[in-house]
Formats: structure tokens, sequence, C-alpha cells
């Protein structure tokens, strides 16, 4: 079976099995074998501010993306305005310790809602270092604010207990190898994924070239994000630079 005809069956399965059949239908159909593209920059990074991230996801669009993904409301709600693409947000917080989770509660949730997101993706990890209960967040997510809930995670036991938590995505945000240059696909994981899960699956984390990409679509994921590889000039820069030290 095409990988895509089995992507479609599976949305098709969420349509007429969840109770959000109209939202599903128009986001989760755009995507659908396509490009989402990571426009995020934090506060000590060159490229930070609303703005500048909206004309990253202007180009984005024009280049030929289906979706965006997004961090803040200030981002979120900007970006949306301008590329009217589906947007996969997200608010990214710190603890003391310097520990990374991408929308702990549901005070942040509601944020990106309200800020315009059709997506919002929320840490599943297992050892996610704060943040809410998920059997609770998950659904109070999609009762009250009727967004699609996307799952961030990094092994295949996160994405089944994902699953069953209730979520309508599963993303491997979390999940990369390093490589001679930096962080690669986990593809291995993706495939694991794509054939355990009825819940379509994004790829996420390591691409940097579009053969990578291909190669998650043949493995049935229903759209790849890619970000550093397109919108971190300071990353794409290290990376050439790398290279060229390397040589002989």
């Amino acid at each position: 079976m095409p990988p895509l005809q089995e992507i479609s069956q599976r949305v098709f399965f969420i349509l007429w099995h969840g109770d959000r059949r109209s939202l599903l239908l128009s986001v989760l159909t755009s995507l659908v074998g396509g490009l989402i593209v990571s426009c995020q920059a934090l506060e000590h990074e060159p490229l930070h501010g609303p703005w500048l991230m909206a004309g990253m996801a202007w180009a984005a669009k024009i280049g030929g993306a289906a979706g965006i993904r997004a961090n803040g409301a200030q981002d979120i709600a900007v970006i949306k305005e301008t590329t009217q693409l589906p947007v996969i947000g997200i608010e990214k917080q710190e603890d003391a310790q310097g520990r990374l989770c991408i929308t702990p509660d549901f005070a942040a949730a509601r944020r990106v809602a309200q800020a315009g997101a059709d997506i919002v993706a929320v840490d599943c990890r297992h050892n996610r270092p704060f943040g809410e209960d998920l059997a609770q967040l998950i659904p109070r997510i999609k009762e009250e604010l009727d967004l699609l809930v996307m799952a961030d995670i990094a092994t295949v036991d996160e994405g089944k207990d994902a699953e069953e938590l209730g979520v309508d995505l599963v993303a491997t945000t979390f999940a990369f190898k390093e490589g001679s240059y930096g962080s690669e696909p986990d593809f291995p994981l993706i495939e694991q994924l794509t054939k355990s899960l009825s819940v379509p699956v994004i790829a996420e984390g390591g691409f940097w070239t579009p053969e990578q990409v291909v190669t998650a679509l043949d493995l049935g994921v229903l759209a790849v994000v890619v970000g550093t590889a397109i919108t971190r000039p300071q990353d794409i820069t290290r990376r050439f630079v790398q290279a060229m030290k390397s040589r002989g």
C-alpha cells in the first residue's frame, strides 16, 4: 500500500471516530505529505522577534511549506496572520535548573490557542522535567480549547502512551542521533512509530537534507518538520565551516 494512501486512511479513521471532524479535515489533510517549517528564535539569537519570524515563515510559504511550527504567543499570532498556514504552536519554558519543557500546562496551551494556533504540541516524554499531569492536560486542551494536540516524544513507548492519552498526532521532536556534523533523524524510531500507532506521525528532529525528508515520507509519516536547516543561519553557517575545517 502506498504510504500516502495509508496515511489518508489514518486521517479518515480519526475523522469518523473523533469529535472534531471539520477541524481535523481542514488541518490534517492540508498537511499530508507536506513540509512544516519550524520558525523559532530564542531571546539570545539574532533573529529573535515576531516580525523577523513572520518574515521567515512567509519565505517558507513562498517556498511551498504546508505549515509552520512556532514558539510563543507573539510569534504565533503574527505568523498566523501573515501566512494563513496551519500553525503548530508551542510555549517553551525552562525551570531554575535550565531544564526545558514544551507547553507544560493548560495556561501555556491557552495562550497558544488564543494566539491562533491550529495544533498545540505538548511535551510527552516520560522524563519531562515539570508540568501538569498529562492524563488531565491533554483531554482538557481538546475539550476546552478545541485544538488538535500533538505529542512531542523521544521513544516508541512515549508515542504509544501519548496515543492512549488521546493525542491526535505524535511527533519525533526529541528523537534524533548525533552524526558527523550534528543531529540526524532517527529513522528506525520513525518506522517503528508509523507501524505501531493509529494516529498520524510527524517526523521531526535532525533533518538537514531533502533526501532525508523523502525517506521519512516513504516510511509513512504524515508530514516532516524542518527547522534549523532552513531557519537558523548561524547553525547552517557553522555546519559549512565545520565541514571545511575537517577536510584532509
